[in-house]
């Protein structure tokens, strides 16, 4: 694309996305009215983040002009001369601590060279830093670009010290034998030590172990299943070890595969109820006393978006359990579209426009909203594939290529770029309206300063009028802007003129209190 074309859709987006907030404009279809009320508060946002696996450990490597488009598209926050975002604003960064199949080659039993992941540590246990080095080079983009948040999550533990001298499991086993937990643990606690005299960057959070209930036996990527007391006892040693090691980086557990293993275990006895099992005070396996685990139970949303009545049902479900629970909160802390769900939106081929925004973006206010998660999280940032899991596609060259940017990117930057750690999600809801809308707010604790998503799944332009919880117009022109992401708009800002604003068909918009 050459710069006169690029910019030239620049400027069709920008002028689509102002007029759908002029009050001269001919009259919306359908008008929507949104009530506010500040003063009912729910959870705390954390952050909103994505991992670096498995691309970057390539795209780190490629010409700085291009790998740095890309860390800007990421983790920006600042603003174009137009006043639209140059990036997301991403808060989290996770970071693939790896097993070291990369180095096996084809030996390592993982047949897509992309799904291997390099370790710091080789077969006779000597550490090195200085591998990873594409990972590491978007770690120090991050952090430079003012990202505030790191967590290390595990796949795999370094094949020296796994069960099969590979980074995936046998047999739907742990790959990992009780004897070698400390091990483990002084390998993790010397990662954190090492990339932050390597990088400057501090682990917040370390995640030890990843979908525990997938058998992680075929090969497909590094992985290995955990039965619930062998993520107690992992747990209790790391704990003691960053005790030890005077290390603040808390534990995140259990990363679940479905929200209904946390829930009940259904089809993995002794690997599902995991509330139960894991965070319930009393339960043999029960984590709430280790001083370094956060209190964060963390969930994926895959297989659980769909239908729709039961995306919310097993929400709320969740939501009621972890309310019985002292000091905890839930994380959606890894997702993509996997599947077919039900239907509805297939993982196969990638899809760079609004289809799969507007679907990851009603989830993420189905986690937010029903769930009460305090963070969200995509799962690859980057990716080669075909496939509808990446914020950001590539060329799937090691050394160079382009890069191809999604409306999903834009769509989770609406949440991301403006939902910033520490504001308060309060209430917001619809008068009685048949328009496939959604709404949420978030308020800044300081300011009170409001920030309102919008979702328009319609294929028509809506009208929205904004009032308080009294019944009074909340008057916009002036004091809040308007971003918008669309088929023809990037996350683009417009100002408010009237005292409505339009919501173009299928688009995703921010209300940003000024």
């Amino acid at each position: 694309m050459t710069a006169r074309v690029r910019w030239a859709l620049l400027l069709l987006g920008l002028q689509a996305c102002a007029q759908s907030g002029q009050t001269d404009t001919p009259p919306a279809s359908s008008t929507v009215e949104v009530v506010l009320n500040p003063a009912i508060q729910y959870q705390t946002i954390e952050h909103f983040g994505a991992s670096d696996a498995w691309a970057c450990q390539f795209v780190g490597k490629w010409p700085e002009e291009k790998k740095n488009a890309i860390a800007d598209l990421l983790f920006s926050t600042d603003t174009l001369r137009n006043g639209s975002p140059r990036g997301i604003g991403l808060s989290l960064w996770r970071f693939n601590i790896g097993g070291g199949s990369i180095e096996q080659g084809d030996a390592s039993g993982i047949g897509d060279e992309w799904r291997r992941a390099a370790s710091f540590m080789d077969n006779n246990r000597q550490l090195d830093f200085t591998r990873q080095a594409g990972q590491t080079w978007f770690l120090q983009a991050a952090k430079e670009r003012g990202v505030p948040y790191f967590l290390g999550f595990v796949n795999s533990p370094p094949v020296a010290l796994t069960k099969t001298g590979k980074a995936f499991a046998k047999d739907g086993e742990a790959n990992l034998a009780p004897e070698s937990y400390q091990a483990y643990a002084d390998f993790l606690a010397a990662t954190i030590k090492g990339v932050k005299a390597n990088t400057g960057v501090e682990f917040r959070y370390i995640s030890p172990v990843n979908e525990p209930q997938n058998n992680w036996s075929d090969g497909g990527q590094e992985g290995s299943p955990y039965l619930n007391k062998e993520i107690y006892g992992i747990a209790r040693v790391l704990n003691e070890t960053l005790i030890r090691e005077q290390l603040a980086t808390k534990i995140v557990l259990p990363e679940a595969f479905e929200i209904k293993y946390l829930l009940a275990e259904e089809d993995k006895p002794g690997r599902g109820a995991q509330i139960q099992q894991l965070f319930s005070e009393g339960a043999a396996s029960y984590v709430g006393t280790l001083e370094r685990v956060e209190k964060r139970i963390a969930y994926h949303s895959y297989l659980s978006s769909s239908p729709n009545q039961r995306a919310l049902q097993l929400r709320t479900q969740l939501a009621e359990q972890v309310k019985k629970l002292p000091d905890f909160n839930v994380w959606q802390s890894e997702y993509c579209v996997l599947g077919d769900n039900e239907g509805e939106l297939k993982g196969e081929k990638r899809d760079l426009g609004m289809n799969t925004a507007l679907y990851i973006a009603n989830l993420m206010h189905n986690d937010l909203v029903y769930a009460n998660a305090t963070a969200w999280h995509w799962w690859l940032a980057v990716s080669p594939y075909d496939y509808k899991d990446g914020l950001i596609y590539v060329d799937k060259n090691k050394t160079d290529g382009n890069y191809y940017i999604s409306k999903l990117l834009w769509a989770m930057g609406n949440y991301s770029r403006f939902i910033r750690p520490g504001m308060i999600r309060t209430e917001a809801s619809l008068k009685t309206t048949d328009e496939p809308v959604t709404v949420s707010a978030y308020m800044h604790q300081g300011s009170k300063k409001m920030v309102v998503i919008l979702i328009n799944n319609s294929e028509k332009e809506l009208a929205v009028e904004v009032k308080n919880d009294q019944g009074a117009a909340i008057v916009l022109a002036g004091k809040y802007n308007y971003y918008c992401t669309s088929a023809t708009a990037d996350l683009q800002k417009n100002s408010i003129t009237g005292s409505s604003l339009r919501l173009p068909a299928k688009s995703i918009v921010s209300l940003v209190e000024q």
